[in-house]
């Protein structure tokens, strides 16, 4: 039983009419003003029984504990020495340490108000001198808003090669303004730097391989439930198939997972392309690939009836798109790349493992529900025909508008990678065209 021609023609001019008409999921953000960022600096370093934290902090910060003013606002510190309390109080209940676990006690504090041109946070051993340094003259005239409160806090610790951790709650109102960078200095080994923002949460400072597996598990998985063209891809990748063709799926999965994987570890030592221009050329490509896929499904199916018979081969471009896609995953991994520790390949390891469980578990859902959704042979050729314009509509809209975003980009002179990259992307529409004319001339010989 095959699709009626008039039921064909309709479909096909729903397919090409719904890819002009306003995408129905944006993945543009509403332009908006950058906020101000605040900046927070901390060295943390372990020594024989005592951790220490040296924190600089901006005063805007503390802005709702009415510090004591004198004159046009300048800070009266004459009469601060009541408020460092409260000002300790505060920085110990928003930076809280641990060790194995455990939260450290009670420290020793050591404070200092210092000028925004006093610039001493260059290295631990500089912070630590100027915060338990000669306090600021009394008479200064330090803005209660343009200064900064330095804090040392010294912890006592069972051992300088614990695991020690630190949950950031400072700044958890400003999470979009305030960063904070944390330097982790473990005895005999490298410092770890890490950059975070306000209200972060709980931070690993040497994590162990377990944490490190686990932590890019999660992130793995998360990203790839979030990642909506991501999903789109896959959805047009399974739209076709039948439980006849399940081993064929499996091919199709499995070179996507290669492919990605190779470029996410490249992306990941930095074997790609610097500059403005190559995140939004590969976030281009992504929509472009999910629009072919959706456009492979609607063409095999007017012209047979299934999209089926194009999936002999389906690996073969779906491990080309895989690589293109890695580099999107890499765009995500690269912030998160700082929680490695010394776990550097197996916290790569392990976030391929969250995108694949995150794919398992996608699948294990849309496949059965396609199963009993579309259960007769026409009204799976239909189902497949409308998913699949639906998604090539939201995709097309996708790729023009990340195609406008590559006016604004200053491209290289000569760059290979560019050239790789729009080679794959000629031989994919290259690809397409013949499949298609090929498939056109096989229908017409057969009618004939």
């Amino acid at each position: 039983m095959t699709i009626p021609n008039l039921t064909v023609r309709w479909l096909l001019a729903l397919a090409f009419a719904a890819l002009l008409l306003p995408p129905l999921v944006s993945r543009s953000a509403a332009a908006h003003d950058i906020p101000d960022e605040i900046l927070v600096n901390s060295f943390i370093k372990p020594d024989s029984g005592r951790l220490v934290a040296v924190t600089r902090i901006p005063l805007s910060l503390f802005e709702g504990m009415a510090l004591p003013k004198r004159g046009p606002g300048y800070l009266d510190l004459a009469r601060i020495e009541g408020s460092l309390d409260r000002l300790v109080q505060a920085v110990t209940q928003s930076f809280i340490l641990y060790e194995n676990g455990e939260r450290l006690g009670v420290p020793i504090a050591h404070t200092r108000f210092s000028h925004p041109s006093e610039d001493a946070f260059g290295t631990f051993e500089a912070a630590w001198s100027h915060v338990t340094g000669p306090d600021l003259p009394p008479q200064s005239n330090l803005f209660w808003n343009q200064g900064y409160f330095d804090v040392a806090l010294v912890y006592s610790a069972a051992s300088p090669d614990s695991r020690f951790g630190v949950d950031v709650l400072l700044g958890s109102g400003l999470s979009g303004r305030l960063k904070l960078f944390v330097q982790f200095l473990p005895p005999g080994g490298e410092p770890r730097a890490y950059q975070v923002h306000g209200g972060h949460g709980w931070l690993e400072l040497d994590p162990s391989w377990h944490r490190a597996a686990f932590t890019f598990v999660s992130l793995g998985f998360g990203h790839i439930l979030e990642g909506i063209d991501h999903l789109l891809f896959l959805l047009c990748l399974v739209l076709p198939f039948r439980l006849e063709h399940m081993w064929r799926l499996v091919g199709v999965v499995t070179a996507f997972t290669i492919g990605h994987s190779v470029t996410l570890l490249a992306a990941a030592t930095g074997a790609v392309p610097e500059g403005n221009w190559f995140p939004p050329l590969i976030e281009t490509l992504i929509a472009l690939s999910i629009v072919y896929m959706a456009l492979e499904n609607i063409v095999g199916t007017w012209l047979h009836g299934q999209a089926a018979t194009a999936l002999r081969w389906r690996w073969l471009i779906t491990g080309a798109f895989g690589f293109i896609h890695g580099f999107g995953f890499s765009f995500v991994l690269q912030e998160d790349l700082q929680y490695t520790g010394g776990h550097f390949l197996l916290s790569l390891l392990a976030f391929n493992v969250g995108v694949e469980l995150g794919q398992l578990l996608f699948l294990l859902i849309v496949l059965p529900v396609l199963a009993l959704s579309l259960k007769t042979a026409p009204a799976q050729r239909a189902g497949v025909m409308i998913l699949s314009v639906l998604v090539a509509h939201t995709a097309w809209h996708w790729m023009l508008e990340r195609m406008a975003a590559l006016e604004y980009v200053q491209w290289p002179e000569v760059n290979f990678a560019v050239v790789t990259l729009l080679a794959i992307a000629t031989l994919l529409a290259a690809y397409g065209a013949l499949w298609l004319i090929r498939r056109r001339r096989e229908v017409a010989r057969i009618r004939a």
